[in-house]
């Protein structure tokens, strides 16, 4: 390691893995160090660009805190949390499809009965209806749904002081038939934050910052793993180019008009637990 080159600079940094006592961490770092470095040779930086490159995710890291975490936005901007999730949730035909959490997330929502109004006194509403249930149609009751979503200024609730916490939030628990309903507000499509890094980004590349309007869910029950997904509004402009990339067709639901709201159906379809 006294005459390091840049042919002989990898080989170096790989050697000094051999000692690594975890082979789960030896291999994710070997593969990291090997395509980090050819990135590097690819595209030649220069000092002031790697600089600032560090910079960038310097930066990101600030933005950080108990309410707000950049570095998973970013993740979600440059398709990498779609990447992972798809990768740790492959469904056996006819499962509900997963989705992103994405960065707004905050446990803790109020234990809700299925007919929960999440919205009183607020309009337009949704009643969003259906059943939890098994691939072979085997009904889950007392399954949890996990609900979330902004409100109609594009806000969630902790983004937001002017709203309530938990503000449309809640978990609602399905009947002894597996049936759910609760009404909310219908969702409109939203700008990520663009205040921080990755706005800085998107705006750099060229690309929007919006997502088309979504209800987030987990979905979870007794003896079946959980679902952690979202459901896009049909006919949402944004739908063909949503800033994260999480968009399935199976994820795409109607809206029906219902005496001036609307309502929705979709079963939730949880694979059994792996022993």
């Amino acid at each position: 390691m006294r005459n390091l080159t840049e042919e002989n600079l990898t080989d170096a940094v790989l050697a000094s893995l051999a000692a690594c006592g975890d082979a789960r961490l030896k291999d994710v770092m070997t593969s990291l160090f090997r395509h980090l470095h050819a990135f590097v040779r690819e595209i030649e930086p220069t000092p002031e660009e790697w600089f600032a490159g560090i910079r960038f995710l310097t930066e990101t890291g600030k933005m950080c805190d108990d309410k707000r975490q950049e570095f998973i936005l970013l993740s979600d901007t440059w398709g990498v949390s779609m990447l992972v999730d798809a990768i740790n949730n492959r469904k056996q035909a006819g499962a509900t499809e997963s989705s992103v959490l994405g960065p707004f997330y905050v446990d803790g929502a109020p234990e809700k009965n299925t007919g929960a109004d999440l919205a009183p006194d607020e309009g337009p509403g949704v009643t969003v209806r259906g059943k939890v249930r098994t691939p072979d149609g085997r009904p889950l009751a007392n399954a949890t749904l996990d609900v979330w979503q902004t409100a109609p200024n594009g806000l969630y609730h902790m983004q937001d002081a002017g709203q309530d916490e938990y503000h449309l939030c809640g978990k609602v628990r399905t009947a002894a038939d597996g049936s759910y309903r609760f009404r909310t507000l219908k969702p409109v499509s939203y700008s990520i934050p663009t205040d921080g890094t990755v706005g800085k980004w998107l705006g750099w590349v060229g690309r929007h910052p919006y997502r088309p309007a979504h209800i987030h869910f987990i979905v979870s029950a007794p003896g079946c793993r959980p679902v952690v997904t979202q459901l896009f509004t049909e006919g949402d402009a944004y739908l063909e180019s949503d800033a994260v990339f999480a968009v399935k067709n199976s994820l795409v639901v109607k809206y029906e008009p219902a005496g001036g709201e609307w309502t929705v159906d979709h079963d939730f379809v949880l694979e059994p637990a792996v022993a």
